[in-house]
């Protein structure tokens, strides 16, 4: 007679040992702590939106100058060189420097990182507003057609295809030049009052216009294809046959259950909207100046980068990590927040 062997206790990870005290939303935490893009683009975007909010701060302190600051003397002045004359020229007692340029300045003389810190302040609302406008544009457009369906569905992705077939960039700079040729010509009315608000924003609200004119046609068939996945599950049918109205089951059980897929979509689609900014300030269709902006540092800087490149390469850096930043926060989101990612792992 064979003697019975003793069961070995099955092993566990420490991950299958702590997986069952951690809700969805938590497992999704400690899997996006893990991954370490993510968490360098979300200390970045974090250190961003920190800087952004107390630049006025640093300010009155004396860290760093106002976006329009300018010392007589110091134009295209080298990194670390000390200006001694104050902004309203009044000349400082000799060998007592009033400001610093840490890493220079630009041809009016005004400090290269200042203005590069009060940059982010535009490339942080552009990202702001444009997904905001492209999640709310989207999801309402995208779920009255997935949910209806029929000709309603086919009447509404029919307008999308059309818009899908326009070339957004070319469509954001022909906005743009029509803004700006609106603000050349004498209005009144609705018109004057769009325009005032547009240079009190320093030409981002018309900007704003422009990018949420097609960023949420993407978001729109994303939105469509989640629920048309979801509407005829058992969950739904289990909504409906209890008697729950339409927007009860849009609001309460779909939306739900389809917002996680969105915002990480959404998340990958914000260095388009930085990156358009950029471009379109570039060459002289974005934000007006003296409103600092990466874009328009960068094309000012242009034309000295050969003897100065810390003119260039200072808001092309700030671009460039920020747009990496969201670019690696979205993948770990989306590596998160998959249901396959989680089993696969």
């Amino acid at each position: 007679m064979t003697p019975i062997q003793p069961v070995r206790p099955i092993s566990l990870s420490h991950d299958e040992r702590i997986a069952p005290s951690r809700s969805f939303w938590g497992d999704a935490w400690y899997r996006l702590t893990r991954n370490r893009l993510a968490v360098f683009g979300l200390t970045f975007i974090a250190v961003l939106i920190l800087v952004a909010l107390s630049a006025d701060l640093l300010r009155s302190i004396g860290l760093i100058e106002g976006i329009n600051d300018q010392h007589r003397g110091s134009s295209l002045a080298p990194p670390m060189t000390c200006a001694v004359m104050q902004p309203n020229q009044q000349p400082y007692p000799a060998g007592m420097p009033q400001f610093c340029y840490v890493l220079g300045s630009d041809a009016l003389g005004r400090d290269l990182l200042s203005r590069t810190l009060f940059g982010t302040r535009v490339s942080l609302a552009v990202a702001l507003v444009g997904s905001l406008l492209s999640l709310g544009i989207g999801i309402i457009y995208g779920v009255t057609s997935g949910y209806y369906g029929g000709r309603v569905d086919n009447f509404m992705m029919r307008i999308i295809d059309f818009l899908y077939g326009i070339p957004s960039l070319v469509l954001v700079i022909l906005f743009q030049t029509f803004f700006k040729s609106l603000e050349l010509e004498e209005s009144s009315g609705i018109a004057q009052g769009l325009i005032h608000l547009d240079r009190s924003m320093g030409g981002l609200f018309f900007l704003f216009i422009a990018l949420g004119a097609l960023s949420w046609i993407s978001m729109a068939r994303l939105a469509r294809a989640e629920v048309l996945s979801q509407k005829q599950r058992e969950y739904i049918e289990a909504a409906r046959a209890m008697g729950a109205s339409d927007m009860r089951i849009i609001f309460v059980h779909l939306l739900p259950n389809i917002t996680g897929p969105l915002i990480v979509a959404e998340t990958l689609q914000i260095p388009g909207y930085i990156f358009t900014e950029a471009f379109l300030s570039f060459i002289g269709l974005g934000v007006e100046p003296p409103t600092p902006s990466w874009g328009s540092l960068i094309s000012t800087g242009r034309s000295s980068m050969i003897t100065l490149p810390n003119l260039v390469l200072l808001p092309g850096i700030a671009l460039a990590l920020t747009t990496l930043s969201f670019n690696f926060l979205g993948d770990g989101l989306r590596d998160a927040l998959d249901p396959h990612m989680r089993r696969g792992k």
